[in-house]
């Protein structure tokens, strides 16, 4: 369903709600603007007042003026401070809000939302628009309430000393409204293109900074260059018609105040002559200082548009979805039986399914394997389980009970995950292994789940043990080191299910055979769904289930399949007869086709 477009003022209304918890600070911001804009005021008041005292003989009281002309810029001074820091205690409260919000809700979105989104530009939201937002929500708002309230001020002098002469600046006032809502129509659109062309940059370089290996291994350093540099040159395109509006723009704006100025005094000079010397030069002077507020509140107008823009975006992911969760039912902790009854499934916005009439049971301690090509359907089919995609047709139960019945998060605590990538993070070891729910873990616990997985073998030998900061995804540890920590995270969990998502695969073969140790601790007394890759580590599955293009071709033990020489024998055969060949791993046909 598409989602109808916002007015700029519905925006700009919601933006200011984070604005609303720090009113008091924003009202003590707003009376030190108050202060300033007086002292504008009375700045032309006191021109007046000096200019008519040289006038006359006696000159009474001049000597008090200069006293009043410095305590004019002391309160000047105070009220600047006052609503400049004031104001920026806001703004870094409402940067910290939207950013915590933002990222709050990152969490809570479906695993769908990140497949269809650019992550550089999920990235982008949360650092470059909340930024943005923050200078509509709050720098923009000073300089319209102390430049607003200067204008004001002024407005309301030159109205007093004479309304008439002062109807001219009412008269161009609809043609600086005309000008101000096409550019700020403009402004709007070439600052959303800026935005996601900075959401670009930032997917191009975080590839860049996560796969420099693969970049360089394959001579890909020009078309990276190539590929940032296309996004930078339209990023400073963008920019460029940004600068060239607000560049015309203001020139525009201070022409037409200069000729209604002009208008203006001409004119003064004809109606004041019974004006004394003093108020023709203070009318004057004001009528000059007021076209600077409203200059500087055009400027304003241009970070408002920019924020309107980078403000959408936001609250395009606030009013995102979270993962749906009508669940209620909970249970301290599973069987683990596990069944499937005529499941198919299709990804959103494809018209082939991916799983079509997926049926079988799982008793609970039992282990069955997923085997197949790839695109047989057999992670869609396990992804489903936890459920990071929701299915419609057919059934996942779990001890009997449909697994969307579940309360999301308790249905979770059932389930272990390791997958063939292994996601860690720039954290301790103990902190990796205990992650999440797991927090409260014991050392003893941590060290005997380390123990289990084979983990401590290598943990012992690092200088700082568990207390080892391992980088980013585990970048300083090998990949059976990182795969051990895994399965170490998955025992401590000691959820009844287990899910193996091609574990071993890319390991070497003196890695997996700690790994397979590790597994047959993890797997005890556990339901387990294996991804198989290599054939000879699920040999002794209770079940094995061969899958082909969404559909369960085969099923039964690896005798059985063995003995009835049909898809499984051919890939088995192909693997063995391969590895019997002393064929390096790595380029073996079969992992290519399993």
């Amino acid at each position: 369903m598409q989602k109808s477009p916002k007015s700029s003022i519905q925006i700009y209304k919601r933006l200011l709600i984070y604005v609303k918890p720090y009113r008091g600070l924003f009202l003590i911001s707003i009376i030190g603007f108050l202060l300033y804009s007086a002292g504008q005021f009375l700045l032309v008041v006191l021109t007046k007042q000096i200019v008519n005292t040289l006038q006359t003989e006696t000159r009474e009281g001049m000597f008090y003026l200069p006293l009043f002309f410095s305590g004019l810029f002391v309160v000047q001074g105070f009220g600047t401070y006052l609503g400049n820091y004031y104001l920026a205690k806001v703004s870094t409260s409402v940067v910290h809000a939207l950013r915590c919000e933002i990222f709050n809700k990152y969490t809570e979105l479906p695993t769908a939302f990140f497949d269809s989104n650019n992550s550089g530009h999920l990235i982008s939201r949360i650092t470059n628009n909340v930024g943005e937002v923050t200078k509509a929500s709050t720098d923009a708002v000073r300089t319209f309430a102390r430049e607003g309230l200067t204008v004001l001020g002024l407005l309301f002098y030159l109205f007093y000393s004479n309304w008439m002469l002062s109807l001219v600046f009412v008269g161009i006032t609809p043609v600086i409204v005309l000008l101000v809502k096409y550019v700020s129509k403009r402004l709007r659109m070439i600052s959303k293109k800026i935005q996601e062309s900075i959401g670009d940059i930032t997917h191009i370089t975080s590839e860049l900074v996560t796969g420099h290996r693969i970049v360089r291994g394959y001579g890909g350093e020009d078309y990276e260059r190539q590929r940032f540099l296309e996004s930078s040159y339209y990023n400073r395109g963008q920019s460029l018609k940004l600068a060239t509006t607000t560049a015309i723009h203001n020139p525009i704006m201070q022409f037409i105040i200069a000729i209604a100025l002009s208008f203006l005094m001409y004119m003064a000079l004809i109606f004041m002559k019974q004006a004394s010397v003093g108020e023709f030069i203070a009318y004057l002077m004001a009528a000059i200082l007021i076209q600077r507020p409203i200059r500087q509140l055009s400027d304003a107008n241009s970070d408002i548009q920019k924020g309107i823009a980078a403000a959408q975006s936001l609250f395009d992911i606030l009013d995102e979805p979270g993962e749906h969760d009508e669940g209620s039912y909970t249970v301290d902790k599973a069987k683990g039986a596990l069944e499937f009854k005529s499941l198919s499934f299709y990804y959103e916005g494809t018209k082939e399914p991916a799983l079509i009439d997926i049926s079988f049971k799982v008793e609970p301690g039992q282990t069955i394997a997923l085997v197949g090509a790839s695109g047989g359907g057999k992670s869609t089919l396990v992804n489903l389980v936890p459920r990071f995609y929701q299915h419609k047709a057919g059934e996942i139960l779990l001890d009997g009970v449909e697994v969307n019945t579940y309360q999301l998060v308790n249905l979770r605590k059932q389930l272990a995950l390791v997958t063939q990538n292994v996601t860690l993070f720039n954290d301790t070891i103990a902190n990796n292994i205990a992650y999440g729910a797991l927090a409260s873990a014991s050392r003893e616990q941590i060290i005997a789940a380390a123990t289990d997985a084979y983990a401590m073998e290598f943990i012992t030998k690092l200088e700082h043990g568990l207390d080892t900061e391992i980088g980013e995804n585990g970048v300083k540890l090998s990949g059976g080191q990182r795969q051990r920590l895994a399965l170490a995270r998955a025992l401590l969990k000691d959820a009844p299910v287990l899910i193996l998502d091609e574990a071993t695969s890319a390991l070497d073969t003196a890695s997996e055979r700690y790994i397979q140790k590790a597994l047959q601790k993890v797997m005890s007394n556990r339901t387990t769904l294996v991804i198989a890759h290599r054939l000879s580590t699920i040999e002794k599955a209770d079940l094995i289930l061969v899958m082909e293009l969404g559909r369960i071709v085969e099923r039964g033990t690896h005798k059985e399949l063995i003995e009835k020489n049909g898809a499984y024998a051919r890939l088995h055969h192909i693997q063995f007869e391969k590895d019997t060949e002393n064929t390096p791993k790595t380029f073996d046909a079969a992992q290519v086709m399993i």
